[in-house]
C-alpha cells in the first residue's frame, strides 16, 4: 500500500465518522447561510506570480512543522503580504487540520479559501463549500477517471473553483482531458513521498497555455519562485516555507509578484 493509499483509507474513516454525525442533507441546508463564492482566477491570471499560503502544522514527509494555535492570525498575516489565496489543511491524522480551521480563517479574511484534502466523495465537496471554502482540491493520483470528472463537475456547480493536481505526464494527461482551468503540478510524489525538483518544468509544456498553472512543493524562497515562473508558473502553493518563517506576511510579499 502506497504511502497515499494509507492516507486516503484513514480520510475514509474520518468522513464515515462525519457522515454519521452530520448526514449529507443537513450539510446542504447549511449552504443557504454561506457568503457568496470568491472567484479566485483573476488573481491568478494576473500578470506576475501570485502566491497560494498554505495553513499547515504537520506532514508525512516532515512531520512537525509549526505550532498553529490561531490559523486566523496566520491567515491575517497572508492576506496582508497579498496572497491570492489562501489553502488550509484540513486533513486530520497527517497534517493536524480541520474543518474548524477552515471556518476560522473563512472569518477572518475576505481572500479566496482553498480546503486542502483528499477528496474522494462528494460530501466533502458539499461540506467544504458550506465551510466557506471557494476552492476544492482533486488530486488525480487519488481518484479514478469518473470520480474525477463527477467531483469535478459537483463542485464547479457548487460555484467552487477546482485545483486539479498532478504528478506525472499520464496525470497531466487526465487533467487536461477533464478542461481543469487551474492545474497544480506536484513536485512531491504522493505515493513514495519522493520529490523530483524537476518536475514541473517537465510537465508544465503538456498544458495548454490557456489554463493556469501552479507550483506546489519544494518553494523555501523567491529564487525557487522566479524558478518557476520561468518555466510557466502563474502561481506557486508554498505552506512549510511560510508556517515557519517568523515573518509570513513578508515572506508572501517577497514571493508575490515575480515576472518571468
Amino acid at each position: 500500500m502506497s504511502v497515499l493509499d494509507e492516507i486516503v483509507a484513514g480520510v475514509r474513516l474520518d468522513l464515515e465518522r462525519r457522515e454519521t454525525q452530520v448526514p449529507l442533507a443537513e450539510v446542504r441546508a447549511a449552504l443557504a447561510d454561506v457568503d457568496p463564492v470568491r472567484d479566485p482566477m483573476p488573481a491568478l491570471r494576473a500578470p506576475g506570480s501570485s502566491v497560494i499560503a498554505e495553513v499547515k502544522r504537520r506532514s508525512p514527509s516532515k512531520g512537525h512543522l509549526a505550532d498553529i494555535p490561531d490559523p486566523a492570525s496566520l491567515a491575517v498575516a497572508y492576506a496582508a503580504g497579498g496572497a491570492a489565496a489562501i489553502s488550509v489543511l484540513t486533513e486530520e491524522r497527517r497534517f493536524g487540520g480541520s474543518l474548524d480551521d477552515l471556518r476560522a480563517v473563512r472569518r477572518a479574511v475576505e481572500t479566496p479559501l482553498l480546503r486542502k484534502d483528499f477528496v474522494v466523495e462528494s460530501y466533502q465537496v458539499v461540506e467544504a463549500r458550506a465551510a466557506g471554502a471557494d476552492l476544492v482540491l482533486l488530486i488525480v493520483a487519488a481518484l479514478d477517471d469518473d470520480t474525477l470528472r463527477r467531483l469535478h463537475d459537483e463542485a464547479r456547480e457548487l460555484g467552487l473553483t477546482v485545483l486539479v493536481e498532478v504528478h506525472d505526464e499520464a496525470e497531466v494527461e487526465r487533467a487536461v482531458a477533464l478542461g481543469a482551468e487551474l492545474v497544480g503540478v506536484n513536485a512531491r510524489n504522493l505515493k513514495t513521498l519522493d520529490v523530483d525538483p524537476d518536475a514541473f518544468g517537465r510537465l508544465a509544456p503538456l498544458v495548454p497555455s490557456d489554463r493556469v498553472l501552479v507550483a506546489e512543493s519544494g518553494i523555501s524562497d523567491e529564487t525557487d519562485v522566479e524558478r518557476y515562473v520561468a518555466e510557466g508558473a502563474r502561481a506557486v502553493l508554498v505552506g512549510e516555507a511560510l508556517v515557519k518563517d517568523g515573518a509570513p506576511r513578508e515572506a508572501v510579499a517577497r514571493m508575490t509578484g515575480v515576472l518571468p
